[in-house]
Formats: structure tokens, C-alpha cells, sequence
């Protein structure tokens, strides 16, 4: 009996036939308890293959990201696409103000080359010529039992765009009660505005307020109980917080999700200070520290018989 339970244990370990909570970190069937932490695909996974396209995000999923991270831009002609800068010149071969170009004119741009030019190590025949896709188009690729974590870039550039957003996640059947209540969909901003705007147009729908710190980072208990009547939770850039930092927010019952970390010691240190989640470049890294420290934390240091490095 004591073989078969180990070659059970095996299995679940090879497989990942875990109990994820809520698109949380997988942990281990019966534990609900566990610490949760998200996996945030960071425009994909994007130190690996161009930033908001479709193979970025499709090799985000397939390296287990929980949410697939997408920032938003508006064009000249009111289509929501899938960028992050309000310019052109980064990531693609054209140039100038997305708001000044329709989306049949960024259609004819590349969206990949420029990602083998500067990450030769990387670099795919099959990245060249990619599209930028429309937020749309991403739904309909990925469909709606997967999850998405969306960013309103820029709002105050582009009137009405989160009007659009709402209309395209209802489209798709991403506003419903309970694709709201399991997280299939979370939306985020720098801009309070603009998030206050999406929770009176729509309540139900989970918000977390961007945060950036030029240095370390401190926040009241009024300022994160204001937050907390719009949104479940915030998101600071991770090198000016601390433990204690990260420890007053979950005093107030808030989310938190720093962005955006992609060294293993630093996942390490903030899962220690109790993180819900993190945007990572490489979620295949963070998921093998996630997996590392339940096993650790379980099993005395008993070790995976199949390692994931």
C-alpha cells in the first residue's frame, strides 16, 4: 500500500493534477488553506517571444501562466488592440501616436521582427510579419474558460475605451456572474479615473489599482481603505516594497501583485513576504519556484523525482 501511494504521489507531481483556488498557484488536493499566488504572464511570455502577440501568449499558457496579461491601446477608429506603449516605434516597424493610425493601417505592420533583432537567442523564423491583434482577436483565440488580466493604457487618450472594453468582454461572454466570480477576467490601471469609471459601469467586475514608487514605497491605511471601495487589490513595482509593506495591504483584505519580477531569489523573497500574485516575464520560472517551495514546505525536502529544469 505504501508503493502504490508513492507512485500515486508520482503521478501528481509529473502531471500537475493539482486543486488550483480561483486561477491561483496550484497547491496540493485538501489544502485549500495554502498561500495562493498568481502566475501573471507579463504580455505573455514575453522574454521569450514578441510581447503581445498571439505566440506570446500562447507560450505564456503553455508555461502555465494563470492570467493572461494583456495591455490595451486604441486606434484612430476605435478598436481596442493588444500594446503597450501609445507609440508604434518599440515594437513594431511603423512609427507615431497608435490613436493617429486605423486598425486596417496597423494590421500591415510587423509586430515580430524587431523582437529577433534585439533577443537573437531567441529568435524564430516565424516571428517575422506578425500581427498586432485586437483584443477581439484574442478572445476569440483563446476562447473564455481561459483568464485574462487587462490593463486600460493611457485612458485619458482614448474616450470611450472602457466603454469597449466592457462591450467586448460581454461579447464574449466574459461578464457573466460566475466568470467574475472565478477570475476569469481582471482589470487594471495606473489611472484611479479610469478604474473608477469601470466600477460604475460594472461592480461586479474585479479591478486592482497600479501603483508606481520612484522610491521605497509607503501607503496609508486611508489610502488602501479607499482603494478598497473600488478595487480587490494593488499592483506596485516590486523593488520599492518591503514585508511590511506587502503585509499592511493584506491587513486591509486587498490583492497585491508587483510588477515585474523575473529573478528567481526575488520571486523567492516576495512569496516569503506574502504576495497573492506576481507579473513575470518568465512564467516558467516563477512556476518552478512556486512548485520548489511547495515541495519543500510539504515534504520536508523530499525530492521531485521529476524535475522541471
Amino acid at each position: 500500500m505504501r508503493f502504490f501511494f508513492k507512485i500515486l504521489f508520482s503521478v501528481v507531481i509529473a502531471t500537475g493534477l493539482w486543486t488550483p483556488l480561483l486561477g491561483g498557484t496550484p497547491v496540493f488536493a485538501g489544502d485549500a488553506k495554502e498561500h495562493q499566488v498568481l502566475n501573471i504572464a507579463h504580455r505573455g511570455a514575453s522574454a521569450y517571444a514578441p510581447e503581445h502577440t498571439i505566440p506570446s501568449y500562447k507560450m505564456g499558457d503553455r508555461m502555465k501562466g494563470d492570467y493572461i496579461e494583456i495591455d490595451l491601446q486604441m486606434t484612430k477608429d476605435g478598436h481596442l488592440i493588444a500594446m503597450h506603449d501609445e507609440t508604434l516605434d518599440r515594437t513594431t516597424d511603423g512609427t507615431g501616436q497608435v490613436k493617429d493610425y486605423t486598425l486596417a493601417q496597423i494590421k500591415k505592420l510587423d509586430a515580430g521582427s524587431w523582437f529577433n533583432q534585439k533577443y537573437p537567442q531567441y529568435a524564430k523564423k516565424k516571428y517575422e510579419g506578425l500581427e498586432v491583434p485586437t483584443l477581439d482577436e484574442v478572445f476569440k483565440h483563446f476562447g473564455n474558460d481561459k483568464k485574462y488580466y487587462i490593463e486600460t493604457k493611457a485612458p485619458e487618450v482614448y474616450p470611450g475605451m472602457e466603454e469597449e472594453l466592457l462591450r467586448i468582454l460581454k461579447k464574449h461572454g466574459l461578464t457573466t456572474k460566475m466568470k467574475l466570480k472565478n477570475g476569469h477576467v481582471l482589470i487594471q490601471s495606473f489611472s484611479q479615473a479610469s478604474l473608477l469609471k469601470m466600477h460604475h459601469l460594472n461592480p461586479d467586475v474585479p479591478l486592482v489599482q497600479l501603483l508606481w514608487y520612484e522610491t521605497p514605497g509607503k501607503i496609508t491605511d486611508e489610502e488602501l481603505e479607499t482603494i478598497k471601495q473600488y478595487a480587490i487589490g494593488v499592483g506596485p513595482n516590486f523593488q520599492k516594497i518591503d514585508r511590511e509593506y506587502v503585509q499592511q495591504v493584506l491587513k486591509h483584505g486587498l490583492e497585491i501583485h508587483p510588477y515585474t519580477v523575473n529573478q528567481k531569489a526575488d520571486m523567492k523573497t516576495l512569496i516569503d513576504w506574502g504576495v497573492t500574485g506576481m507579473f513575470t516575464n518568465h512564467p516558467d520560472r516563477l512556476r518552478k519556484v512556486l512548485i520548489e517551495k511547495k515541495i519543500k514546505k510539504h515534504h520536508n525536502g523530499w525530492r521531485n523525482p521529476y524535475p522541471l529544469d
